[in-house]
C-alpha cells in the first residue's frame, strides 16, 4: 500500500484515510466491560471505595477508584503471573475490544487479518512500577534470590502493549505513550495517525493503569492533591463543585478499536463513530500545576477541532477531564469559556465529567472516557456528572447534572480531554457515524 503524506489542508485537517471506531472494551471501578460502565455512568453509581487493606492503615487517605473484581481470576494463571496489573487490565479491555468489533477471540489470523496491519498503542503512567517497589522489599527483607526473575519485564511501562500484542498476535506494531495523564488519549490520537496514513488498518488503542499502591497513595496525599473524605468515598470525588477537595485515586483500563473507514466498512462492520481528529500542547508553566489562563488548553482544544476538519460550532457535547482539583477544574473551564463562550454568559455546550463516578484513572483516564464518548455519541445521550451538586460560581459551564441528557441534534462532534502533570494536554475528537 502506498503510505500517504503527512500534509495538512488549508483548513487545517489532516489528509488521509478515514477512521472509524468498530470496538469498545474497558474495565474501570463500576466493574468489567463497556456495558457495566456505560450502565453505572447513566444510573449514577460510584466505583470509589475504601481502602481496607492493612498497608494502607494510617495513611490520610484511604479511598481509592478500585476495580470489583480480581483480574487474576480472569486469565489462565501461566499467562497472568507474567504481568502487571495494569497489564493485566489491558489485556482484558483490548480482549472485549476485538470481541466487540467482530473479530475472533483467538487473534488476528483467526479474525483473517493480516497480523502486520494491525497496532497497539497504550497509554500508561506507571506501568509496572509496584512490580518493581515489590522487588525492592523483596531484597531488602530476603536477600538477591527472593526477586522473581521476570521482575525487569514486568516492569517496563510498555507491557501492556507488548501483552496485548502477545495474547492477539499482532506483530504490526505495539507502542507505547507515556504523557502523564493526557497519556491515553495521546495513544489513540497516535493510533489515528497510524492508521491515516497507511501504516496500519486497524489499532488497539487507549490506556491502562495500576497505581492504587500505598506508595503511590503516600506521594499524592504529600502534595495535597487528593480528597481525604475517608468517611465518604462515594461524595469524596466533586469535579466542578464548589466544595471540591481533590481528586480520587483509580485503576483500570479502556480500549478503542480504529478502523480505516474502508476495511471497516468492506467486512460489514459496526460504526460507532468516526475517530475524527485529535489534538495537543504543552503549558510550559509548572511542574504540577496547570496553566491558570487555560490558555494551553485551549490550543488543544482548537487544534483537534481544526484536525477534525470542524469549527466550534460543531461540537455538542465535552467529556472534560475536570479531576475535581480547586485549580485544575478552573483552567479547564477557563480553557472551554475560550474557545466556545460567547461574552460573559455560560458557555453553550453540555459538558458532563466522570470521575465523579470513576475517580482519577490516571492514565488510563483517556481511555476509559473516550468508550465513554463513543457510546456517548453511538446512544446519542450524555451521561449526568456525579458529585456536582453545587456548582462552583466560578465555573460558566452548563454542566449536565442528576439526569442524563439527550445529545444535541445540532452539530456533530465530541470532544474528549485529558490533561497532565507538566503541562501534557491531549483533545479527541469523535463525529457521529
Amino acid at each position: 500500500m502506498k503510505h500517504i503524506t503527512n500534509a495538512e489542508s488549508p483548513s487545517g485537517a489532516r489528509q488521509g484515510r478515514r477512521v472509524v471506531v468498530t470496538g469498545v472494551g474497558a474495565i474501570s471501578p463500576l466493574g468489567l466491560g463497556g456495558e457495566a460502565l456505560w450502565e453505572g455512568l447513566l444510573e449514577g453509581r460510584c466505583g470509589i471505595r475504601p481502602l481496607a487493606a492493612p498497608e494502607f492503615a494510617g495513611h490520610p487517605v484511604r479511598i481509592a477508584g478500585t476495580v470489583p473484581v480480581d483480574p487474576l481470576d480472569l486469565l489462565p494463571k501461566p499467562q497472568a503471573r507474567r504481568m502487571n496489573r495494569a497489564a493485566l487490565f489491558a489485556v482484558l479491555a483490548a480482549r472485549e475490544a476485538w470481541q466487540d468489533a467482530g473479530f475472533a477471540a483467538e487473534g488476528t489470523t483467526a479474525s483473517g487479518l493480516d497480523p502486520e496491519r494491525v497496532g497497539v498503542c497504550v497509554g500508561t503512567i506507571i506501568g509496572g512500577a509496584p512490580v518493581l517497589v515489590d522487588g525492592d522489599r523483596r531484597l531488602r527483607d530476603r536477600g538477591v534470590r527472593a526477586v522473581p526473575p521476570l521482575t525487569a519485564p514486568m516492569t517496563v511501562p510498555s507491557q501492556a502493549a507488548s501483552q496485548i500484542s502477545l495474547d492477539l498476535r499482532v506483530t504490526g506494531e505495539a507502542r507505547t505513550v507515556v504523557s502523564a495523564c493526557a497519556s491515553g488519549t495521546e495513544a489513540i490520537g497516535q493510533a489515528i495517525d497510524r492508521i491515516r496514513y497507511g501504516h496500519v488498518d486497524v489499532a488497539l488503542a487507549g490506556g491502562a493503569e495500576a497505581a492504587v499502591t500505598p506508595e503511590i497513595m503516600a506521594a499524592f496525599a504529600a502534595m495535597r492533591a487528593l480528597s481525604a473524605r475517608n468517611d465518604e468515598p462515594e461524595a469524596a470525588s466533586r469535579p466542578f463543585a464548589k466544595d471540591r477537595t481533590g481528586f480520587v485515586n483509580a485503576e483500570g483500563a479502556g480500549l478503542l478499536v480504529l478502523e480505516a473507514e474502508e476495511h471497516a466498512l468492506a467486512r460489514g462492520a459496526r460504526i460507532y463513530c468516526e475517530a475524527a481528529g485529535w489534538g495537543l500542547s504543552a503549558d510550559a508553566h509548572h511542574i504540577a500545576a496547570p496553566d491558570p489562563t487555560g490558555g494551553g488548553v485551549a490550543v488543544a482544544l482548537r487544534r483537534a477541532i481544526a484536525d477534525a476538519d470542524g469549527s466550534p460550532a460543531d461540537v455538542v457535547h465535552v467529556n472534560a477531564h475536570a479531576t475535581a482539583t480547586v485549580e485544575g477544574d478552573l483552567a479547564e473551564a477557563a480553557a472551554l469559556h475560550t474557545v466556545f463562550g460567547d461574552g460573559e454568559g455560560t458557555v453553550p455546550v453540555p459538558v458532563t465529567a466522570l470521575k465523579g463516578n470513576l475517580g482519577h484513572l490516571q492514565g488510563a483516564a483517556g481511555g476509559v472516557e473516550a468508550v465513554a464518548a463513543a457510546l456517548t455519541l453511538h446512544h446519542g445521550t450524555i451521561p449526568p456528572t456525579l458529585g456536582c451538586d453545587d456548582l462552583d460560581d466560578a465555573i460558566p459551564l452548563d454542566v449536565v447534572r442528576t439526569v442524563p441528557r439527550p445529545l444535541p441534534g445540532h452539530g456533530d462532534l465530541v470532544l474528549s480531554n485529558s490533561f497532565g502533570f507538566g503541562g501534557h494536554n491531549a483533545v479527541l475528537a469523535l463525529r457521529r457515524g
